[in-house]
């Protein structure tokens, strides 16, 4: 359980904290020695602003304006003018758990003390965060490049007392309505503090981050599917042993592997694939299953690793360095990022496409070794899963669209003076589309799986024991508790899928099966 405050200083976040402040009820806490850094670093600032010569960011405009040198008496105004010009966002607003998350990040940076605001800024920030107050950030608006300045815009426009916000209870009223219940003072920025909160990658590691523990959550789930369609099939677990992975070290492959074999453990129904209908080896979509989502494992390890490092940076334009200098630089372009996000949206296709192999060939009663056409009570009459497969084809064709990378284009702005950018907004938000798909193609796997071996289990001649491995059946049971129905004549199909959707995204199938074999990989 993490704790219900995160501390927020000099020290890194973790991924955990990130969700707790995210997607839990965590309070964000200052650190002593955060403030005394941003005291530290402002102080440079203030003396920076008090020189005749330009300093980008402090005395000048910004983008293909920094040319101009701006007077002291103006300078208030041009932080409030590129806060609210930049918050430029278009279309629906995103998640709340974005929404944090990309404050809370944009948070870490300022605490750092290498952006040069007023510890103020940050405090007024973190009590934002703490009262539940949610800025309205738009789907459309950020390149990825200079960071998210649009979504990070609309969340400063916030801290202003100004644009829109969303209270604890989710309606949308006026900023400045809910920071007086707040007893939140809006703040008036001081130079290069509107640049400071607006210019990071905050938004893009935030949905990273998130996206990396749903996937990790995806690809054990997908484990236990493969396996029970495995099982169902009357495939052979001799393709698991760990010496055949051993050989191709991948990890995430062994893991896999792994994964399956404890799954399978004490079933009676593998290692059949020679009796009625002869063949010599699985179809790759069984067969290879520690492969593919072995692959996709090693991947998100690479996430997984970009996002700590991600997760250690001080993004912002210009930086003000440990020994005072302060000093432009390009930290703030979101490639890193990017790529891997759009890495992940891959393996999320093509773990999809694997699973939706694997209940087509339950639903084929040419390839199923017996199971009757569709899983149906009584075919013809009855469709059973016919259209259950539809949907999944539906959510696998929509992935592979998905899984185009995002990262490749790049449209030049600011006067050419911002002439390649990262669309890692972007490519996040399309990769939390995909893993959202990805857990209904799981849904529609654990569905189908659970269908077929409970038709095994009925048809097993021998009554003294449970054909089904102990995981198996513990999964079979889990999503009958569920709500998803079993056997028999057609009903309405949909509330079943959701239902199988739901007990795959809370994690319960795994707890499930967990509880049989221990914690899996």
């Amino acid at each position: 359980m993490h704790s219900s405050v995160v501390p927020v200083g000099k020290a890194n976040l973790s991924a955990s904290d990130v969700l707790a402040v995210a997607r839990g009820s965590a309070r964000v806490e200052l650190t002593a020695d955060a403030r005394d850094e941003m005291a530290a670093s402002r102080a440079r600032i203030d003396a920076l602003a008090a020189e005749p010569r330009p300093v980008y960011g402090v005395s000048t405009g910004f983008g293909a304006l920094a040319v101009r040198h701006i007077s002291p008496e103006l300078r208030a105004q041009l932080q409030r003018s590129l806060v609210r010009s930049h918050a430029a966002g278009m279309g629906p607003a995103v998640e709340r758990e974005v929404v944090r998350a990309l404050m809370l990040l944009r948070l870490k940076t300022l605490a750092s003390g290498r952006t040069g605001v007023r510890p103020l800024i940050a405090e007024t920030m973190a009590a934002v965060l703490n009262a539940g107050i949610t800025p309205v950030v738009r789907e459309y608006g950020s390149l990825g490049c200079s960071g998210d300045l649009a979504p990070l815009s609309h969340c400063a426009l916030v801290l202003m007392g100004e644009g829109e916000a969303a209270g604890p209870d989710g309606t949308v009223r006026p900023t400045a309505e809910l920071l007086a219940e707040a007893g939140i003072t809006p703040v008036e920025l001081h130079e290069k503090e509107g640049l400071a909160l607006i210019n990071g990658t905050d938004g893009m590691l935030g949905m990273l981050l998130m996206a990396c523990a749903d996937l990790a959550r995806l690809f054990t789930t997908a484990d236990i599917t493969a396996a029970m369609s495995m099982e169902a099939l009357l495939g052979t677990e001799k393709v698991l042993a760990p010496e055949l992975h051993a050989i191709r070290p991948h990890p995430g492959q062994a893991a896999s592997a792994a994964n399956m074999l404890a799954v399978l453990a004490g079933s009676g129904l593998t290692g059949h694939h020679q009796d009625d209908a002869p063949r010599v080896q699985d179809a790759y979509s069984i067969r290879c299953a520690p492969q593919v989502a072995g692959a996709g494992r090693d991947t998100l390890a690479h996430a997984q690793l970009v996002a700590d490092r991600e997760l250690a940076a001080a993004v912002d334009n210009p930086v003000v360095l440990p020994d005072g200098r302060v000093e432009s630089n390009g930290n703030f372009h979101g490639a890193p990022v990017a790529y891997v996000l759009d890495f992940l949206a891959v393996a999320a296709a093509d773990l999809g496409s694997i699973a939706e192999r694997r209940t087509d060939r339950l639903l084929d009663k040419n390839r199923s070794h017996g199971l009757p056409p569709f899983l149906a009570d009584d075919p013809g009459v009855d469709s059973g899963l016919m259209i259950a497969q539809y949907t999944q084809a539906a959510l696998v064709s929509e992935n592979k669209r998905l899984a185009v990378p995002a990262s490749v284009d790049s449209i030049p702005s600011s006067a050419m003076q911002e002439d390649h950018v990262s669309m890692g907004w972007s490519a996040a938000r399309k990769l939390r589309t995909a893993v959202d798909n990805l857990g209904r193609i799981l849904a529609v796997e654990l569905t189908a799986a659970a269908r077929a071996l409970e038709i095994r289990r009925d048809a097993y001649t021998s009554r003294d024991t449970d054909p089904l491995a102990p995981a198996t059946a513990a999964a079979l049971a889990a999503t009958r508790a569920a709500g998803v129905g079993g056997v028999g004549p057609d009903r309405f199909l949909a509330p079943d899928l959701d239902a199988a959707a739901a007990l795959v995204a809370g994690g319960g199938l795994i707890a499930a099966v967990e509880d049989v074999t221990g914690p899996l990989a």
